[in-house]
């Protein structure tokens, strides 16, 4: 298992939109989280700063084939269509990222 966290911002005006699309996220997705070996996942919303830190558990043996998975997935494109538009990338993220990948310094079981 390995745990991953990530930041990303959030567009003020949108941030009862997406406390509202995620009270209930799409059954579909939530299945394709889950076979694409993704647990424990929770995002956190930190105002006023408007940051948005998600943190999950990957338990599969292949992450970029299960990424690679979910983002082929239709209902997911289309849910990532509804949040993406809500969310501020930052400007320090990597190529390729749209969360910006954070490193773990510190971990307690």
């Amino acid at each position: 298992m390995k745990r991953y966290g990530s930041v990303i911002g959030l567009k003020p005006e949108a941030i009862a939109e997406y406390k509202r699309v995620h009270a209930a996220v799409w059954p579909k997705v939530l299945e394709q989280i889950k076979r694409s070996n993704i647990s424990n996942y929770s995002i956190y919303l930190r105002e006023p700063e408007n940051l948005l830190f998600a943190y999950y558990e990957y338990t599969g043996t292949d992450y970029d084939g299960d990424m690679a998975a979910m983002a082929a997935d239709p209902v997911t494109q289309d849910w990532w269509k509804v949040c993406m538009p809500l969310q501020s990338p930052l400007a320090t993220r990597r190529d390729g990222e749209w969360w910006a990948g954070m490193e773990e310094v510190f971990h307690l079981d």
